[in-house]
């Protein structure tokens, strides 16, 4: 199948990072406050949404008692600094003062509160990489921060999609921020001012891109059960993940059956032909809608074993993005022994018939088989695998004559004059054998008293008259 251009898909990608991004901003966690000791500053303004919420100073000569776990700014030059940034409402002049004051003041007590607010100063002004940097900063200091790890795990897993040179260490970051998301989400606390609704939709964001991360981590590492859950949790997570051509599309490739092939990894190819019917669906160009349909459909006939209720399969993930419609299965190997047994008289059945059904088939379809052909001599083709004067073993179905296997062990009561002994790969006009047994995987049958076509004489030689 057609692969889709990595530049197509980080297009859309970036797409869906915007829309995780509005969602964070638009629930900001209130910062914890910063209380000066003896000191007397007004009290600031109401801060825009967004900004960092200061507790009123003190009076002076009195220490307040701060509020309990939030830090407390002791030196009143370095809060007013910190209040200087803070009360910026432009998101530029807050970025510089609160450089400004991470640079007089690397160990302040308000680190992290400085470090989120600049990540989403960063963010507000679309400059990815200062984010990052704020965001990278920020998980050092506080490892369980969500929003950090959210925004890592994201962007890190689009770098290693881009195949850039530091593509793999970027899905292991990738990987090592997601599942550290993942793992502190329960404990995420709602942010103050936070609907239930907002903030479940929050969460379900996360998952969604925590999941995915770790989902597209597994794959690379051919790892392909755990990429395959991984990845459907991040496109069940959500309606926003649930459209996410990215992830449909990194579906697509889990179910792609490895080379050689792996029994750990067994094919899914209902799953697969789901995944690329969404594709084709959300595909972004009608060149890449008709490969994804194309295969989807191949897929779809190797599970069910024909194209019936195709069209009904499509309608349904052109409608929406699941659950996957029942499908029914193609007929097992036993199923189709079992309709070929009872259609007919075995002996009117050819030798491929015979293979099948006693290879395939339950015991009383195979049973039903050989009683009818047992004993009895029959006539057939094939071609020569191997010989000796005493036995032949010969190929009599056109798939193992085509694999140069042989399926039948033809004796003889009286050896072969070595003259006529078959070559071999020689085609046999007909051979002639009575069924004594068989054997089911890997199929042998065993033909008594053999015969062969009876070698033809060569023509006298005619010479001329001697000349007198």
């Amino acid at each position: 199948m057609k692969k889709i251009l990595v530049t197509v898909v980080l297009g859309i990608a970036v797409t869906a990072a915007a829309n995780h991004a509005a969602l964070l901003a638009q629930t900001a966690t209130p910062q914890p406050s910063a209380t000066p000791a003896q000191t007397q500053t007004p009290a600031p303004a109401t801060p825009a949404q967004g900004q960092t919420p200061a507790a009123a100073p003190a009076p002076s000569g009195q220490a307040p008692a701060p509020a309990a776990a939030q830090p407390v700014i002791k030196d009143a030059t370095e809060y007013n600094a910190y209040m200087g940034a803070l009360q910026q409402k432009d998101p530029a002049a807050q970025i510089s003062g609160f450089e400004a004051y991470l640079a007089q003041y690397p160990n302040s007590v308000m680190k992290v509160a400085v470090l989120q607010t600049l990540m989403q100063d960063y963010q507000q002004t679309g400059n990815q990489q200062k984010t990052l940097d704020a965001a990278t900063k920020l998980v050092a200091v506080d490892p369980t921060n969500e929003r950090a790890l959210f925004l890592l795990a994201y962007m890190d897993r689009l770098a290693a999609q881009s195949a850039g040179p530091d593509a793999q260490q970027k899905l292991a970051d990738a990987k090592k921020y997601a599942q550290a998301g993942l793992d502190n989400l329960p404990k995420f606390a709602k942010p103050d001012g936070t609907s239930d609704a907002d903030f479940q939709k929050m969460k379900d964001s996360m998952t969604g891109v925590f999941n995915a991360a770790l989902g597209l981590a597994a794959f690379a590492d051919h790892d392909y059960d755990t990429a395959r859950k991984d990845l459907k949790a991040a496109i069940d997570a959500s309606p926003e993940s649930q459209k996410d051509f990215t992830l449909i599309y990194a579906m697509t490739q889990a179910y792609v059956p490895p080379k050689p092939p792996d029994p750990k990894f067994p094919a899914d190819p209902l799953s697969s032909a789901w995944y690329n019917a969404r594709a084709s669906v959300l595909a972004p160009s009608p060149q890449y809608q008709q490969s994804f349909e194309k295969y989807a459909k191949s897929q779809y006939v190797r599970f069910h074993g024909g194209d019936d209720g195709w069209n009904d399969f499509l309608a349904a993930a052109k409608a929406g993005p699941g659950p996957i419609p029942t499908v029914k299965p193609a007929p097992t190997p036993a199923e189709q022994a079992h309709t070929m047994a009872a259609a007919g008289d075995p002996t009117q059945m050819d030798f491929a018939q015979w293979e099948f059904i006693l290879s395939n088939g339950a015991q009383a379809d195979q049973d039903l088989v050989w009683n009818a052909i047992k004993g009895k001599g029959v006539k057939l083709q094939g071609t020569v695998i191997k010989a000796s004067a005493t036995e032949l073993q010969i190929a009599a179905s056109l798939d193992d004559i085509d694999a140069k296997q042989a399926d039948v062990t033809l004796t003889f009561e009286t050896p072969i004059v070595k003259l006529h002994i078959p070559k071999e790969g020689a085609a046999l006009e007909y051979f002639v054998g009575v069924p004594a047994s068989y054997t089911p995987n890997p199929f042998m049958m065993t033909m008594e008293k053999g015969e062969l076509p009876k070698p033809k004489t060569a023509a006298p030689a005619h010479h001329k008259p001697a000349a007198n």
